[in-house]
């Protein structure tokens, strides 16, 4: 796993946690150029070289985006239903971007968020030594 250490003062350089979800920034050194695609991160900082891959950030924020972005989607379109009736088409047209684009935006900010808080904390899997032999 590469050093997650920052090479002078713990912080110097290091963007917070919020400016880091929302900029996609290094967590390192705070260079833009988190992500290579749009929700998927780039193998390693231009500026630094943290590798990125090193994180272990998941999938998890899917799951919380899910139910998040499903009731917004799902109580728009009770009160389209109820309130003004409109053909097919409107659903479609209002739904798929009210879907679409807070889920791919909120991933972006939540994996970002996630390896932000994992370079600070320095996070790592458990190994051996951390492991309790009696």
């Amino acid at each position: 796993m590469t050093d997650h250490t920052p090479h002078s003062s713990p912080t110097m350089g290091q963007p917070g946690i919020v400016s880091a979800a929302l900029f996609g920034l290094c967590p390192r050194c705070g260079a833009k150029g988190l992500f290579a695609g749009v929700a998927h991160f780039a193998p390693r900082c231009e500026k630094c070289g943290l590798d990125f891959g090193a994180f272990n950030v998941g999938d998890g924020p899917a799951a919380f985006l899910t139910f998040g972005v499903g009731a917004l989607a799902a109580g728009v379109a009770a009160w389209l239903a109820l309130d003004v009736d409109p053909p097919v088409w409107v659903y479609v047209a209002v739904l798929v971007p009210l879907v679409v684009l807070p889920t791919l935006y909120g991933l972006r900010v939540s994996k970002a968020a996630l390896m932000a808080a994992e370079f600070q904390r320095r996070a790592a899997e458990a190994g051996a030594k951390d492991v309790d032999s009696r």
